[in-house]
Formats: C-alpha cells, sequence, structure tokens
C-alpha cells in the first residue's frame, strides 16, 4: 500500500549524546580510529551487524542503552574529548593549502567520479577507482584544498557477492536505504529537496542531491529514484555499472550534466572541473552550454574557456576499458543538446572520435574528455607510456614520447588504511605529527629507531587478527550453504598463524591473473604443504556481474582450495569490501600482484600493505614498476614481455614460484636465538622508509595542487576575464590556422655538406617554408633528431627550434626561410628531420590544434 504522507524518525538522543549525530554524518569518523572506537563503546556487536555504519547504529541501539551511556561519565568524557578535536579539524586555519596557498586567489575544483569509495557502510564504488576517488577527497580534506566532490548515490550499490556449492559466483542486490546512511537531503529553504532536471528525448529527468560531508569536503550525489520521474527513469542510478549501454549513457549523462546543474543549484560555481575517468565527459558540454547562455559566448570561444579550467585523469589500461556508445545511442540523447550549442553533428561528434567522417565509429568518452581538457594524466610513469600508446591516434603525426599525457602516481589515505597498532606506534615513534608531514623523508627514517621486537610483536598481533577474522568469515560462508558440523568445526582451523601468509585481493578481472600460480597446482601445494616453511594464502575478489571468464576464475580458485592437502592454507574470503580490504592489507606478510604487465594502470593496495608492514611481490607494472628496490620488495620477472601469453603465463608463474621457495620463504624463517627473523625486518623496514613518504594520497594531492589545479584555475580566470577576450583571441587564431594549414609545406631543406661528423660538432640546417596565409609568429619551426634505432627511424627524438633567417635573407612573400644547428654530443647513428606545427603562447599544450606538418621524402634536401 503507497503512503499518502512519509516522515523521517530519527533516533532520540539524549542531550548528552547529541554530538553522536554530528560526528556520525561527517565520514571524517572512517579514517579516525578513536570516533570508530567510540561507537563501537555504544554497542560492539551492533556496531559489526550494521556493516560500521554509525547512523544506522543510531537509529536501532536500545533507547535503555542510549540512557546508559548518557548517564555513563566516562562515556561523555570520551565523547566530548572526540568531539572537541574534531571541532578544531573542521576549522582551516591550520591546513597546507591555508599555510602555504592562502594569498592566492582561492579556485573552487569540482572532482567528478562515478563512484567513491569512502567506507563499507555506503557502498557506491566496486574497486580500485572508487578506492582511489574516496581516497582523495579524504586528502583534500586533510590538506583544506577549495574541493567538492560530485558523483552518484546507488539505489543498489554495486553487488554482493556470494559462491554457490560449485564455487560459482552469485549476486545479490541489497536496496539501500539512504534515511539510514551517512548521507543527507540538500534541501531548499522552505525544506523541500533540491532537484535538478536534465533534458531526455521528449521528457526531463530529475535528480535529487543528497551530500555526504566528508571532513572539511562535501560530496554531492545524485539520484533519480524521485517520484517526478517514470519508473524507467527512476532506475537510471539504481546500480553501478550496468551493462546496459542505453542505462549506461542516462547515467553518465546525469553526472555529468546533471552533476554541473547540481552544483549550480546549490551556489557552487568551480573554476577547475577534474574528470576522475571518461564517465563524467559530458560536464564539458554542459560547461559550454552554461558559458553560451550566461556569457553570450560562441561555441568555439566558451569551448576554449571550458577547456582551460577542465583536467582529465585516465585510469584506462586497455581499449575495452574506454567507456563508448553506439552513435544511433548517442544522437538520440544529443541531437537536441549539440544542436542548441549550434554546432553540426559532424563537429559535435568529432569531439569523441578520431575519424568525424566515419559514420560508424563509436563515441569515446575518453576522447570526449581529452578533447575539452587543457590537461591530461595518467596515474603512474608506466601508465603514462600505456596511455600515449592507446591515445596516440588522437595526435596521429606526433611522435609517441611527445603526446601531451603526463602522470601523477597514485598514492593512499594513510589513516584509512593503516590499523590502529601500527597508527600508534608511528605516533610513539615519528611522531604525533607523520601523518600530517607525511611526505617527509626524514621523518620515516625514524622507522629504524622502532625496536624490531615492537613492530614484529604488533605484525604478529594483526596476522593472528586477520586469520581469526578469515575463520569466522568463511564459517558464515558455510553456514549460509548448510554445511555440516564438521565442515564448521574445519573452518576454524584453516591458517597458521605461523605460516608465512600471502594476501591477493583485488577486482577479479582477467588480466589480473587470480590463477597465476595455479598453473602448476603441484608445485603450488608442495609449497603450501611444506612442513619446515610452511605457506598460505589468502584470496579475496569480485568478478563483474557480465564478465564469465573472470567467474571461471574464480571457481578454478574454489576447486583448488577444496583440495585435502590444501584447503586449510589456501582460502578465498566471500564478499570482498572495504572491510575485507583493510583486515587483509593489515595483516599479510606479503602481498602478491600477478596482472598482465601494461595492463594494471597503477593500484594501490600494495601500498597500502607497506604502511601495515607488509612485502610487496609484484610483476612490475603500475606503481611497483617505480617502486621497486631490491631491498625493498620482490619482482616477479624482469619486465619480459611475450606475444604468447600462454608463455608469458608459464615463465611468471615459475619466476614467482622460484621466488618462493628460494627467497621469500626463506627469508622469512630464517630466525634468531629469539625466534624473530632479523633479514625480513629489515626488509620490512626498508619497504616502509621508501614506500610511505612517496606512495600516498597527500603526496598525490598535493601534486595535483600544485601541478594541475594551480595552474589550470588561473588558466581559466584568465581565459574567462575581461569578456573572455584571450579564449576569443584563441579561438579566432585557431580557426585562421584551421583555415591555412593544408597549404603549408616544407619546401627544402639544407644541411651541412659532411656525411660524418666528431662528437661536439655542429651541423647547420636551414628549411625553406612556405606558410601561405600565416606568418612566422604563428609556427614553431623545428628540427627533430637522435639516434636512428634499428627500424631505420629516429627513436626518442630531441627538438632544437629554428629562427626566421635574418632580415633580407628569406624569400618573399609567403615563403619564409629559418635557420637551427644540432650539436652532436655522442657518436654513432643518427639522423634528423624538419616539422612546422602552429605556435600560440596561449595554447595549453604545443600540439593542441592536432596539426603538424613535416618534411616529407619528396622535400629537395641540399647538401
Amino acid at each position: 500500500m503507497k503512503p499518502i504522507r512519509s516522515v523521517e524518525v530519527m533516533p532520540f538522543l539524549p542531550p548528552e549524546l547529541e554530538g553522536l549525530r554530528e560526528l556520525a554524518y561527517n565520514l571524517r569518523w572512517t579514517w579516525d580510529h578513536e570516533t570508530i572506537n567510540l561507537f563501537r563503546r555504544l554497542d560492539r556487536e551492533l556496531w559489526e551487524s550494521t556493516g560500521h555504519n554509525p547512523v544506522l547504529l543510531l537509529g536501532t541501539v536500545a533507547q535503555e542503552r542510549l540512557n546508559e551511556a548518557a548517564a555513563d561519565e566516562g562515556f561523555v568524557a570520551h565523547l566530548e574529548r572526540i568531539l572537541q578535536k574534531f571541532r578544531e579539524y573542521m576549522k582551516v586555519e591550520n591546513t597546507w593549502y591555508e599555510k602555504h596557498h592562502r594569498r592566492a586567489k582561492p579556485h573552487t575544483v569540482a572532482y567528478f567520479s562515478a563512484e567513491f569509495g569512502l567506507t563499507e557502510a555506503l557502498p557506491i564504488y566496486s574497486g580500485g577507482l572508487g578506492i582511489l576517488a574516496g581516497d582523495h577527497i579524504k586528502a583534500a580534506s586533510e590538506l583544506g584544498l577549495p574541493l567538492v566532490g560530485v558523483g552518484i548515490v546507488y539505489q543498489q550499490g554495486y553487488f554482493r557477492q556470494y559462491l554457490n556449492k560449485e564455487g560459482w559466483q552469485q549476486e545479490r542486490y541489497p536496496i539501500n536505504d539512504f534515511y539510514n546512511l551517512p548521507i543527507l537531503p540538500v534541501k531548499e529553504a522552505d525544506g523541500t529537496p533540491v532537484l535538478v532536471s536534465v533534458d531526455f528525448p521528449g521528457r526531463k529527468v530529475f535528480a535529487r542531491i543528497w551530500k555526504a560531508q566528508v571532513g572539511r569536503v562535501p560530496l554531492y550525489l545524485l539520484d533519480t529514484n524521485v517520484p517526478e520521474n517514470d519508473k524507467d527513469d527512476e532506475g537510471i542510478t539504481d546500480a553501478l555499472y550496468q551493462a546496459d549501454h542505453d542505462i549506461r549513457i542516462r547515467q553518465e549523462i546525469i553526472l555529468g550534466v546533471g552533476g554541473m546543474r547540481a552544483l549550480k543549484a546549490i551556489g557552487i560555481e568551480p573554476t577547475v572541473c577534474h574528470m576522475n575517468e571518461g564517465h563524467s565527459a559530458f560536464l564539458g558540454l554542459e560547461r559550454i552550454g552554461m558559458l553560451m547562455e550566461n556569457e553570450k559566448l560562441s561555441f568555439p570561444v566558451a569551448r576554449e574557456v571550458c577547456a582551460a579550467g577542465t583536467v582529465f585523469t585516465t585510469h584506462t589500461a586497455v581499449p575495452a576499458g574506454i567507456d563508448k556508445f553506439a552513435p544511433e545511442l548517442v544522437e538520440r540523447y544529443w541531437t537536441d543538446f549539440y544542436r542548441g550549442l549550434g554546432i553540426s553533428k559532424e563537429q559535435f561528434f568529432e569531439l569523441g572520435r578520431i575519424d568525424a567522417a566515419d559514420d560508424q565509429e563509436p563515441f569515446s568518452m575518453a576522447n570526449l574528455a581529452i578533447n575539452l581538457s587543457s590537461k591530461t594524466n595518467a596515474v603512474s610513469r608506466l601508465h603514462a607510456d600505456v596511455s600515449r600508446n592507446l591515445f596516440k591516434d588522437i595526435w596521429k603525426d606526433l611522435p609517441e614520447h611527445e603526446i601531451p599525457i603526463t602522470y601523477v602516481t597514485n598514492g593512499i589515505h594513510t589513516r584509512s588504511w593503516i590499523s590502529e597498532e601500527l597508527a600508534d606506534l608511528y605516533d610513539r615513534y615519528l611522531g604525533p605529527r607523520w601523518s600530517e608531514d607525511i611526505s617527509d623523508q626524514n621523518i620515516w627514517k625514524r622507522v629504524e629507531d622502532i625496536p624490531d621486537e615492537e613492530l614484529w610483536r604488533i605484525h604478529e598481533r594483526r596476522k593472528q587478527r586477520l586469520i581469526h577474522f578469515c575463520r569466522m568469515r568463511v564459517r558464515q560462508q558455510l553456514e549460509k550453504k548448510g554445511a555440516l558440523p564438521s565442515e564448521l568445526k574445519e573452518a576454524m582451523e584453516i591458517l597458521d598463524p605461523n605460516a608465512l601468509t600471502i594476501g591477493f585481493a583485488r577486482r577479479m578481472a582477467t588480466y589480473k591473473r587470480a590463477t597465476l600460480l595455479l598453473s602448476d597446482p603441484e608445485r603450488l601445494a608442495k609449497i603450501l604443504g611444506d612442513k619446515d616453511r610452511p605457506v598460505q594464502i589468502i584470496i579475496a575478489g569480485k568478478a563483474h556481474p557480465e564478465d564469465t571468464p573472470a567467474k571461471e576464475l574464480i571457481r578454478e580458485v574454489i576447486k583448488f582450495s577444496k583440495r585435502d592437502d590444501v584447503k586449510r592454507r589456501y582460502v578465498f574470503i566471500e564478499d570482498y569490501d572495504m572491510n575485507v580490504a583493510r583486515w587483509m592489507v593489515g595483516g599479510v606478510d606479503v602481498w602478491l600482484n600477478t596482472p598482465t604487465r601494461l595492463k594494471e594502470a597503477c593500484g594501490t593496495s600494495g601500498m597500502k600493505v607497506a604502511f601495515n608492514g607488509g612485502i610487496n611481490m609484484s610483476i612490475l607494472d603500475g606503481w611497483w614498476d617505480e617502486a621497486y628496490e631490491p631491498h625493498v620488495g620482490w619482482a616477479i620477472g624482469h619486465g619480459e614481455m611475450y606475444t604468447d601469453s600462454k608463455l608469458q603465463d608459464d615463465v611468471e608463474s615459475n619466476a614467482a614460484y622460484d621466488l618462493l621457495e628460494k627467497e621469500v620463504a626463506p627469508l622469512f624463517f630464517e630466525r634468531d636465538r629469539d625466534g624473530r627473523p632479523r633479514q625480513w625486518l629489515a626488509r620490512m623496514k626498508s619497504s616502509m622508509l621508501e614506500i610511505c613518504p612517496m606512495f600516498n594520497i597527500n603526496r598525490m594531492v598535493r601534486e595535483y595542487a600544485q601541478r594541475v589545479y594551480f595552474p589550470t584555475g588561473a588558466r581559466c580566470t584568465e581565459f574567462h576575464a575581461k569578456g573572455a577576450a584571450k579564449a576569443k583571441a584563441l579561438a579566432e587564431w585557431k580557426e585562421r590556422v584551421m583555415r591555412s594549414w593544408q597549404s603549408v609545406r616544407i619546401e627544402s631543406v639544407e644541411a651541412g655538406e659532411r656525411d660524418k661528423v666528431q662528437v661536439g660538432d655542429d651541423m647547420r640546417v636551414r628549411t625553406t617554408v612556405n606558410l601561405q596565409d600565416l606568418s612566422p609568429e604563428d609556427v614553431a619551426v623545428q628540427i627533430y633528431h637522435g639516434k636512428i634505432g634499428a627500424t631505420g627511424m629516429i627513436e626518442e627524438g630531441e627538438i632544437i627550434p629554428m629562427f626566421p633567417a635574418e632580415s633580407g635573407k628569406g624569400a618573399n612573400g609567403s615563403v619564409k626561410q629559418f635557420t637551427g644547428a644540432i650539436r652532436y654530443f655522442k657518436s654513432g647513428r643518427h639522423g634528423f628531420t624538419v616539422r612546422v606545427l602552429p605556435h600560440h603562447d596561449d595554447l595549453a599544450t604545443p600540439f593542441d590544434t592536432g596539426l603538424l606538418t613535416w618534411a616529407t621524402e619528396q622535400v629537395n634536401v641540399k647538401v
């Protein structure tokens, strides 16, 4: 029966406990152990059964218990102490931003992401992308950065995983009750919900806005499950990453277009918009539309202003990871919109295609994001190389190493992932401010001062707690399947606190190769069953509901785990989430990562392990490719790559077996007279010392602020000023260059007479260029030179600028001469060529226009 009226029933808190509500609705508690302990103290069992959700806890705890707590002077004093610290934290006077950048004009950054992993109690994430986004806004809060988050609150979240008796993944989709989550609806002054609308074919779709407060940073979340929508549109925000492309594009329109409109409705006008992956790329089109309407700008000018203040982070390493939509689907939802922008179908599709004339080419959200941004970055050093290769067709004639995609290596929010015991240990030996100055290597040198005995005792305690957690989870898993009492008893005997414990937990995509160690099951069984050096492996991970091959990997893992000779030492934990992740990264000895090289953009789970004293053993991919040193962990292989995937698996699985048998296990079980692994402890400390100061989210967000947000904000302000005069001038210049460029050509090149030169010699180069209607100030003429590789091509060429020849030396009219010189510093076979590209001081990158003319083989080369 549908109600005729609804009311929100809030828990009644005695006045002494009212501060609990304030704490519950600010997600700072997710990284503050003391606040978590306060809620757990209220009712430990209920804290666990509510999924660590303080809002639900307060709504379900018995009134008698609340009254008891209000009368408990110790509890009230505990609450008051935490409240005082919380309110002090919420002030911004002493943050990094205020200390170092308060004089600069503040630029609000709007950070858009399809998912945010903040806590398991708010299940609106699926994997690493969401965890990274959650950690990003937590760090923005810590640093005092003027940033807001924009995302979607999903009615069903991702999914809950369970396995049937055959080991096949099954999915459950529990409904999120938003009124019992740590979020609040954004309301108008009269108390009605703030709604935004987006035009869809023949109708408007409405979205309500919810707010999650993450420390000092607000996160605004959109929800289409409102009575103003029809049934089909209500379900747009039902679940994350749905396979149906029609729902997917509607979801991304709500995120990008609806997200911009939500900020406007709230009264926030961001200077910088940061797209965390391409799901939100439609925001660029909405931003252009807003500029055209409000500032009366033309599309080209509004595009320049929009791009000046927009940045894009790609997390994709393979083409299949990019959202692409069929042309007819894009037309269905965008025809009216692009007509309203005053552009043609061809101009619109050019924003998301490589070949605008190919009517069959899908519309790429990543291409759209790149084309509407002034900066694009990857998420690790190696991933930048991968991304340049992945998107090279956007810059067709440009050598790959020059493609303007840089990188900011990911990091982790330390306080969210470090165990309470390790945090206390760091407080004692590194100083209480270690997590605020977390990138200070001098602070991390104090790791050497931590007594081995104390570090090992804490690590062993964490491992014992992880094992207890696993035993209880496996028992619960078996109970749900109707297991026999004997099987439940066995569950409480799995895993050995004294064994070398390896963790593997991540999204179960096939490229992550969860079954790499199953390549030789007998050899693995022998390693696990070694009586003198026992090894055990804990595995967790979810496959996407539509990814049948990934589900098959889980089934293989389960099949192996049932063998009598390994079942106590090879354990799969169902329903992987942030809670499971925290237990695992806090307690394992070794973290295993086995992706196919060049397919892991970055990965951050291994960083979390390092902060907790675990050691990494990984393929040289993602972040580990730049972090690995022999004294901090182990590399599986040497970065070799084979075209035969079976050979790749065989080589790397054998390398992993060899490491376990000959290095990892022997080092772990090499003990002194007191039973401590001194060399292992030395490697634990080296890992902390080298990894922690670099691979943390505070360093990452500071890097984004200084290298991306601040310059982008200044550029956007500059382009917006004086009626967008600078943007207008640049748009007009681009239009003029585009018209003339087809006729620009290099007519001749003159070089030195010698075929052989000595190191230290110069070679003068003169080129004649027909510029047609352009002037020398409109172009950059360059010598591109370097060593010639085995393929006969210049490898990693260097650029030398050429300058207009002296007055009177150039030809008349449109033909101009330019000169430059190459100095040879290394011996070998070298080559050079000449190129021309548009040049303007206000271009975001030298290759903004995509125009580039090279000297061809037909050019007259004179010596």
